[in-house]
């Protein structure tokens, strides 16, 4: 096959419906791709330059979307269900992909190479995500106690950790203090029906990253009881942008988790300065 028939190979105009397509078909290069993207898209910034804006994530332009002919729609999860409908209908082919973990992130950056063309290509970056994983977690190893961390994906109701974000800080350094709660795939199952639940497990480091609005510690530490958790007692309050932790694809694995183990190392430095 000559190199101009290969570079014809797989869908020609993507739709991202949410940011992780974007950033990965970016960084295969294979943005020319993709003729709309998600409004929430920040990652990379060019993007949002580049390309028109026809989707929220729960919401879509449908009518903006279909002038562009897409010949590919990609979105993510049950909650893109009616959007994914609604182009099925209008006969736009939809991937909607599910996965939940670090695993299926690295996965998700093979298979979407793949069905663009660039299975090589693609390999290698998910390898290389992967030697960044190995080496946080390289590092976390010679941390002499591993903190309790509770991550608060909303505040009211107070909704904790999914999945991938319990494994990252696993690799980390830190222990999820809700793992249980983690393993539930939908943002509902993982509501505290009782948030002194949180006071009681004790968590050394709290992170906030409160999809899509600033962070308040002075908030969170004014809950009833909440002074008593180590966590709000020694100031370990932090927040982790969501657009570097929410969103299952690239960035979680680079800078997302570079900033959660950024936490977890200050934190042991600080222990060591109160042992002194």
């Amino acid at each position: 096959m000559s190199s101009a028939a290969a570079a014809l190979r797989g869908p020609r105009r993507i739709v991202c419906l949410t940011e992780e397509p974007t950033e990965t078909l970016y960084a295969l290069g294979e943005q020319d791709r993709i003729v709309g993207i998600s409004g929430f898209t920040v990652r990379p910034p060019r993007a949002r330059r580049e390309k028109p804006k026809v989707s929220a994530f729960t919401s879509a332009k449908i009518d903006a979307i279909m002038a562009l002919e897409p010949d590919l729609a990609i979105g993510f999860s049950d909650i893109q269900a009616d959007i994914a409908a609604e182009l099925v209908r209008r006969g736009v082919e939809v991937w909607i992909s599910n996965h939940r973990s670090v695993e299926g992130i690295v996965d998700y950056v093979r298979r979407l190479g793949a069905l663009v063309g660039v299975p090589g290509r693609a390999n290698d970056y998910a390898d290389a995500l992967l030697r960044g994983v190995d080496e946080v977690e390289a590092r976390a190893a010679a941390l002499s106690r591993r903190p309790r961390m509770y991550f608060e994906e909303w505040d009211d109701p107070p909704i904790t950790g999914i999945r991938w974000v319990a494994e990252l800080m696993r690799i980390a350094g830190g222990d999820d203090v809700f793992p249980e709660l983690a393993a539930e795939p939908l943002a509902k199952q993982r509501i505290l029906a009782d948030a002194t639940e949180v006071v009681r497990r004790a968590p050394d480091i709290i992170v906030g990253s409160w999809c899509g609005k600033k962070f308040r510690p002075d908030r969170l530490a004014a809950r009833p009881g909440w002074d008593a958790i180590p966590a709000v007692r020694d100031g370990e309050l932090h927040e982790v942008k969501s657009p570097l932790i929410l969103q299952p694809g690239p960035a979680a694995l680079t800078d997302g988790l570079l900033a959660l183990a950024d936490i977890v190392h200050g934190w042991a430095e600080r222990q060591r300065g109160r042992a002194r």
